[in-house]
């Protein structure tokens, strides 16, 4: 079979690049109209960082995995099509800051019925809103001219800095499409790619409008937790309680679990906050607005943390940060990529640069021009620097920041990195990540998040 995923981002790529090494038999190609991410999937050094993600790509690349920006060709070709674009918040119009933005879903459907030849399957890969497919179907079956389409829904749940073990060895792969004949039969041929290498028990198989909203009933579930466990992180720092060791206690009961219970300054990445609100527009468009101000509450916990994080460097540091240096490690809104998306890294940047504080920023995937997209700033912002590595950053500086939970970070010679800054050093661990008892038996006025 010849499959075609329209979209080269953080899910297309890696869930393609998955499904050609796992099925030699099967070609597939990505599409994307972007040609420079379309150059940098096809070079040595890809537009995403996963880790395993170049050897799988590698492996496949120029076999049976195709990057091109010749979209009409590989949908004419292939018999499946994957939905992979992005589905960000609305800015503008109804629903703005709040429902999903699907304009470029109805032109990749709008494409798809200007030069199909025959019939499709037509795949929602895309994190999207409830009952979407049935915009999609409405789109292509009023331009069928004798074509069928079938459309699908396979939600995907990655996790981004474990994509590629999440695609190996998934928890479960969902695929909802009608219940008719026709349906069924679409179903089963996208059931059969996945379980060239996923055991069948874990293809769950249900209708559309299930399929949907369980991807954002999920996310919504997950974000709740990180909100829950934060808002306890709040009261543990009142009461000198350990945001840990609470966490600890609640996750040893089975109906609880260990998961999802770490404290830190926020939760990002592209999916959370987004399907939180999609849920959220959802939920006041079907008349619940009680339900809806319910899942709204986990947002604004969210922020609550990021600027309560800041509001209490600059308390510790004596009500002001102006002109003072402060090292921020790490960027990115988890460890093991450079995805940037509604990083708490931005929020607090953003809050500190409004105190005009000096910041020296480190971080080791992300780079430096995203930074200045995300922080809306020119490159000769005079309060910011960029650095090489962590020593750089925290040369002279009156405190460091970890934002982001890198590996590395809990490698570092803090000793060294005392003794070369400003007297009191300061350290806060956004991301629990340190021994904060070492730190401040080094010298360093340390704190973490729930922690007195």
């Amino acid at each position: 079979m010849k499959i075609c995923c329209i979209g080269a981002g953080y899910v297309g790529g890696p869930t393609m690049a998955m499904i050609a090494h796992q099925c030699s038999e099967h070609t597939v190609t990505v599409v994307d109209i972007n040609q420079a991410r379309i150059d940098a999937w096809n070079s040595e050094k890809l537009p995403v960082f996963e880790p395993g993600l170049d050897e799988i790509v590698a492996g496949a690349r120029g076999k049976n995995l195709f990057f091109s920006t010749d979209i009409d060709q590989a949908i004419r070709d292939a018999e499946m099509i994957f939905l992979s674009v992005n589905t960000p918040t609305k800015t503008y119009g109804v629903g703005a800051g709040r429902a999903a933005d699907l304009r470029y879903i109805e032109k990749c459907a709008r494409k798809i019925a200007e030069v199909a030849e025959n019939d499709k399957i037509v795949v929602e890969k895309s994190t999207l809103p409830v009952r979407t497919a049935e915009s999609v179907k409405r789109i292509l079956e009023s331009n069928s001219n004798g074509r069928k389409f079938q459309i699908l829904s396979n939600p995907e749940f990655l996790a981004e800095g474990t994509a590629m073990t999440d695609l190996q060895a998934p928890d479960r792969v969902l695929i909802g499409g009608d219940q008719t004949p026709e349906g069924k039969l679409a179903i089963q041929k996208l059931v059969d790619v996945y379980a060239t290498w996923v055991p069948r028990e874990r293809v769950l198989t249900t209708n559309l409008w299930s399929s949907e909203l369980s991807k954002l009933t999920a996310n919504a579930f997950l974000a709740q937790r990180i909100s829950s466990i934060n808002a306890i992180s709040a009261l543990c720092e009142a009461t000198e309680a350990n945001v840990d060791e609470v966490a600890h206690a609640i996750g040893t009961d089975s109906r609880i679990g260990p998961k999802f219970l770490k404290a830190s300054v926020g939760f990002g990445g592209s999916c959370f906050q987004k399907d939180i609100l999609n849920l959220v527009y959802l939920c006041e468009h079907f008349g619940l607005p009680e339900v809806a101000a319910y899942w709204n509450s986990v947002i604004e916990m969210n922020d609550y943390q990021k600027h309560r994080f800041s509001h209490r460097v600059i308390s510790a540091m004596f009500n002001t940060v102006s002109d003072k240096k402060i090292a921020i490690l790490g960027f990115a809104f988890k460890k093991d990529t450079n995805d940037t998306r509604e990083s708490a890294a931005i929020y607090v940047c953003q809050d500190l640069l409004d105190e005009q504080a000096n910041l020296a920023i480190y971080d080791p995937k992300v780079e430096v021009e995203q930074i200045q997209r995300d922080l809306g700033i020119d490159a000769d912002h005079p309060n910011v620097s960029y650095c090489k590595d962590a020593y750089a950053a925290t040369r002279d500086a009156h405190a460091i920041l970890v934002l982001t939970e890198w590996d590395e970070f809990k490698a570092l010679d803090f000793q060294r990195i005392y003794d070369q800054m400003q007297l009191p050093a300061f350290l806060f661990d956004g991301r629990n990540l340190l021994d904060l008892e070492a730190l401040r038996e080094i010298g360093f006025e340390a704190s973490g998040i729930g922690k007195g």
